[in-house]
């Protein structure tokens, strides 16, 4: 038996805003520990006897991240399939399994979201090891996580009739959608209930078939989507029409609530799914006032705060139960009780069309990345980073023009016809329409400075004629 740890990256994680953003979401942050969450899932079920290499589940717009991310640990996926846009958890998983039982018919999927707590790894092995003996050729196993509060944050799952003699197996009797304050209390007494981890395994074939018969539509959708899709450097992209007329559903929703074959393992593995800020706070183990500190920060007479400094200084006096949180363009303070209430200013911003949401001023690029550093009426100023090797679009702009400074480094430019090199202290100017690219050939990382002149400043004015990373 061989079982595929399939990594689903999808979503943008924005009730942990301003330190997760659209363009770089929970999953792919350090907030746990020194690697990002998605590192530390799929290292999680790396080297396992009879663990196949993971195979990721990604947004077109984070390809380059989750490579660049697998490839600083080690790992070589099975494929990085790419959605063109999301469809929630049950066509991306229909998607995985169309690709793995192409190239294993009896392959066993374990399905974990890229943006999950598991303190307790052994007693997590034993629960997957419990899982791959119960499922046989049909069971949907889910694994539910033995509840330590009356949570209405999370679903539930009530379990049935045991399945094995020692009584870690039961049926499902049914699934809860998040409950008010009372129902919850109410599902701890019982003590039957489980909160709904979102983590499942099954045969490919077994979800295939069960999808098939409870939602034909998005299921032929993923299996054209599959069948349609293309190799685009080290990717598998899904065709894009296919999988864009695929109803957008959960697998709890499109399936898990209503097959026969589900199947619960309640586990107790330290598991947390980091869905806002105070839940962070849970997970980090705090000094002797309880508080977390991260950054320069300055804490006096404050307890039970978590305080999250990413550019500046932050002093905090006399205050207790807060959310503090620093980046170089947004501060959020909330009040423990209320960070739920963050995706309301994630809304706010997209109604007002900024950007805080989006990007940090820390941009990535698979070259490298950029940073504003300053911009007025007319100009803007960056700090680009090109990383050794790599290589800008040949591209040109109508609107504006540029000046690069070398910092450190040395830079490959092509300006038109004309190709030199520069070194640190040399700069060179790119007019208004002007033919351009710029590569760093050496083994170090090259840092300039550009200032951006011009009526309109935006990123989507570039016109690329050649790019190595094959982007639009």
């Amino acid at each position: 038996m061989n079982i595929y740890p399939v990594i689903l990256s999808g979503g943008s994680g924005s009730r942990l805003w301003p330190l997760s953003r659209a363009a770089l979401p929970k999953q792919l942050l350090p907030l746990v520990s020194e690697r990002t969450m998605l590192q530390d899932t799929v290292l999680r079920v790396s080297g396992w006897k009879g663990m196949a290499p993971p195979l990721v589940v990604c947004g077109d717009d984070h390809r380059f991240l989750v490579a660049e991310q697998l490839r600083q640990i080690g790992i070589t996926p099975t494929a990085i399939l790419l959605e063109a846009q999301g469809r929630n958890t049950a066509p991306a998983v229909a998607a995985a399994a169309n690709y793995l039982a192409a190239i294993d018919p009896d392959a066993v999927m374990l399905v974990l979201p890229a943006d999950h707590v598991i303190v307790d790894d052994d007693a997590f092995h034993l629960a997957v090891m419990l899982a791959a003996d119960a499922i046989g050729s049909t069971a949907l196993a889910t694994f539910g996580i033995v509840p330590t509060a009356a949570e209405t944050g999370y679903g539930y799952i009530r379990r049935g009739a045991a399945l094995d003699t020692s009584n870690t197996c039961f049926a499902v009797e049914r699934f809860v959608e998040k409950p008010d304050r009372a129902t919850a209390e109410k599902f701890i007494a019982d003590k039957n209930y489980s909160w709904n981890s979102g983590m499942f395994m099954f045969r490919a074939s077994a979800y295939l078939a069960e999808l098939q018969r409870l939602q034909p539509e998005m299921a032929q959708c993923c299996a054209l989507a599959v069948h349609d899709a293309y190799s685009d450097l080290s990717f598998c992209r899904l065709d894009e029409t296919a999988y864009a007329a695929c109803p957008a559903e959960s697998i709890d929703f499109a399936v898990m609530e209503h097959t026969p074959h589900a199947l619960v393992i309640p586990v107790d593995i330290g598991w947390s799914d980091v869905g806002s800020w105070s839940a962070l706070a849970e997970i980090k183990p705090g000094d002797k006032d309880g508080n977390i500190l991260h950054g320069d920060v300055y804490a006096d007479g404050v307890t039970d705060t978590l305080i999250r400094s990413e550019s500046r200084f932050v002093a905090a006096i006399g205050v207790d139960n807060l959310i503090v949180v620093e980046t170089r363009d947004a501060v959020l303070i909330v009040a423990k009780d209320q960070v739920q209430r963050v995706k309301q200013v994630v809304e706010h911003l997209k109604l007002e069309q900024r950007s805080e949401h989006l990007n940090h001023t820390r941009v990535y690029r698979p070259w490298g990345c950029y940073e504003g550093i300053d911009a007025g009426e007319r100009f803007q100023v960056k700090r680009i980073t090109v990383d050794p090797g790599e290589k800008l679009s040949l591209q040109m702009h109508h609107h504006r023009a540029e000046h690069w400074v070398v910092v450190t480094g040395t830079a490959r430019i092509t300006c038109g016809e004309n190709v030199r090199l520069l070194t640190e202290n040399e700069s060179i100017y790119i007019p208004i329409g002007m033919t351009h690219r710029l590569e760093n050939p050496g083994k170090m990382p090259l840092h300039l400075i550009e200032v951006q002149s011009g009526a309109y400043l935006g990123e989507d004015d570039i016109v690329r004629f050649d790019d190595v990373y094959q982007r639009a």
